[in-house]
């Protein structure tokens, strides 16, 4: 019974020491190669510059304290009332 019970410890106490040991690893994981696609479709993006608009409205919104679902939905309005102003604004000096 000795010798089952100091094999049972043993066990017992190298999975409790097996643990941090196994979780610190010396090799970095490999780099996946369908990560290169998400970086430049995100290139892409951050190319693409923003309208006078779009930055006004974001000041707004900012000055406002708008976060989340409401500032989505005003930046969506204001861009929206910008393009109307400047196409009337627009339309109204090509009939001068």
């Amino acid at each position: 019974m000795k010798l089952s019970s100091l094999f049972a410890a043993a066990a017992v106490s190298s999975l409790l020491l097996a643990g941090p040991v196994l979780a610190q690893s010396s090799t970095a994981p490999a780099a996946k190669t369908d990560t290169a696609a998400p970086a430049d479709s995100m290139t892409k993006k951050a190319s693409k510059p923003r309208s006078a608009a779009s930055l006004q409205c974001s000041k707004d919104a900012d000055g406002k304290g708008l976060h989340g679902k409401e500032r989505k939905t005003f930046m969506k309005q204001c861009k929206k009332d910008a393009k109307a102003a400047a196409d009337g604004a627009g339309a109204a000096g090509a009939t001068k």
